[in-house]
């Protein structure tokens, strides 16, 4: 589970939405703000309840600035793998900008990987444009490194863009160790998992290929952040096993 669909619960009750998302059956989650607590203070939350942190988003600005260091330190005690920059600035919405991004990916990704850790990409539909005949995308695909830099895909926004996280995971082997599984109504808004129009049999079907370890389950507007947490929980079980 990724937290920040978890937002509003986490907001008055943290230790008490951890737990619930154990009750349903959930393993590990994605760290998407701390709503005040320390990294120490999540980390022994998650240890009270069983539940394991396996990444933890961290803006671009620190990841790419002198705050990299902290982050690290903070993704390590909250027991995770990957450091996952979870957008661009706007600013940066060009060939040349995505290049630069590339290129202070993998500087990040070498000081993290000497901590034991992995910087990763979140993206989103506007990732997936091509920009003076350039798919922005595929820029960062192709100029960083894979033992530095990976990506953490979202079905979702990939799919919204145009893109297919099924050829993605073919040509790009071992570049998506994490997925957010988030699902879309025939309107393109957004859905619990198992309940929109995504294939995920078919996406999961080649996210082999494509390296995934995780899969963590997202929705950006939960009416009922439990009942989605329940419900696509659920629909994964029957679907992996």
């Amino acid at each position: 589970m990724h937290l920040y669909t978890m937002r509003t619960p986490l907001a008055s009750d943290f230790g008490g939405t951890l737990e619930r998302l154990a009750r349903i059956g959930y393993a590990t989650v994605g760290v998407s703000g701390r709503h005040g607590h320390s990294a120490a203070a999540i980390r022994a939350m998650l240890d009270t309840t069983g539940l394991r942190a396996v990444l933890e988003h961290v803006a671009y600005p620190t990841v790419t600035g002198s705050g990299l260091p902290q982050a690290i330190e903070d993704v390590r005690v909250l027991g995770g793998r990957w450091i996952v920059v979870p957008s661009l600035p706007t600013t940066m919405h060009s060939p040349a900008g995505y290049r630069e991004a590339a290129r202070q990916f993998n500087a990040a990704g070498l000081l993290a990987r000497r901590a034991g850790l992995r910087v990763l990409f979140h993206n989103h539909d506007g990732d997936h444009a091509t920009v003076d005949g350039e798919s922005l995308y595929g820029i960062l695909l192709k100029e960083t490194d894979p033992e530095l830099v990976g990506f953490e895909l979202d079905v979702y926004w990939a799919s919204k863009g145009g893109d297919d996280p099924r050829r993605l995971f073919v040509t790009h082997p071992g570049r998506f160790p994490a997925l957010h599984v988030k699902d879309m109504t025939p309107e393109g808004g957004f859905e619990d998992v198992g309940s929109g129009v995504l294939d995920f049999p078919a996406m999961f079907d080649t996210a082999r290929s494509g390296g995934v370890r995780q899969w963590l389950v997202e929705h950006d507007t939960p009416a009922d952040p439990f009942l989605t947490a329940l419900r696509s929980y659920r629909y994964l079980a029957r679907l992996r096993y």
